[in-house]
């Protein structure tokens, strides 16, 4: 099977560098990093914790800042601007306790003023996508971790962004859940083929999703190595226990253990 390429470049990162300044010293979080993401791709940036690798995620959704450099979108600089069709979904869930999940979904369409007839059936759309129908008017305080990500992921995509980033979304879920939401997301993928850019520190899970793999370097986080990941879509689990899988998820644990190019 013919594995499908990406079409043109969509947001490019160009030299960014990030240091934060701590008791009279600077510490340095990314050092030049440049790096072109096509559009419709799935890009994962995988290292270890502390890399710099949820900083960059925030340097492109604009919440944060570089020092050094500047994140460009379809030619337009949105350096330290939010919106411009990106969307985040977070580790932490970050949703409203007080809103039902129907409300909680379609939050980002009531800030950008859309009647509630429309947003509501925007939001009941998205929520059928990640399988809670059945729990619209429900509360935060009354799902499991996983069915909080599934109102995450739902909230983020109802804005119809063209770029969705990813931190660690499936970071605090146990491994059933963690490797159900994978299949979930691919499928969700193969639909709607936004340019996803995923942060992980899990081998497995990059090599499962991406397309390509940013190996990033410990702090400060410099571009190691990117991987073209060489497996068809669609994927299932049992690509995961495939023999050339086990041999590259090898290679690169020793890349990072090593901290060099294999």
């Amino acid at each position: 099977m013919t594995i499908a390429k990406p079409a043109g470049p969509k947001l490019e990162v160009r030299g960014v560098s990030k240091a934060y300044g701590r008791d009279g010293a600077v510490l340095s979080v990314l050092d030049d990093i440049s790096l072109v993401v096509s559009e419709q791709e799935f890009l994962v940036l995988l290292g270890p914790s502390g890399c710099g690798k949820s900083t960059l995620l925030r340097i492109l959704d604009g919440i944060d800042t570089p020092n050094v450099g500047s994140v460009v979108l379809d030619g337009k600089d949105v350096t330290g601007t939010t919106g411009n069709g990106r969307a985040m979904v977070f580790q932490s869930f970050e949703l409203f306790a007080w809103r039902t999940v129907l409300n909680n979904v379609a939050f980002g369409l009531e800030v950008a003023g859309v009647s509630k007839v429309s947003r509501l059936q925007t939001a009941r759309q998205y929520i059928d996508m990640v399988g809670l129908t059945s729990f619209q008017n429900a509360y935060p305080h009354q799902l499991s971790g996983g069915m909080q990500q599934r109102v995450g992921i739902a909230r983020a995509l109802a804005i119809n962004p063209s770029i969705l980033l990813m931190d660690e979304p499936y970071g605090a879920l146990d491994v059933q859940t963690r490797d159900l939401l994978q299949d979930e997301l691919l499928n969700i993928w193969e639909k709607q083929r936004k340019t996803v850019i995923f942060v992980t520190h899990s081998i497995e899970e990059a090599l499962y999703l991406a397309d390509r793999i940013v190996v990033v370097s410990p702090r400060p986080g410099r571009i190691q190595q990117i991987i073209d990941v060489p497996f068809a879509r669609p994927r299932s689990a049992e690509i995961k226990s495939d023999p050339a899988f086990l041999e590259l998820r090898r290679e690169i644990w020793q890349m990072l253990k090593l901290g060099v190019k294999v």
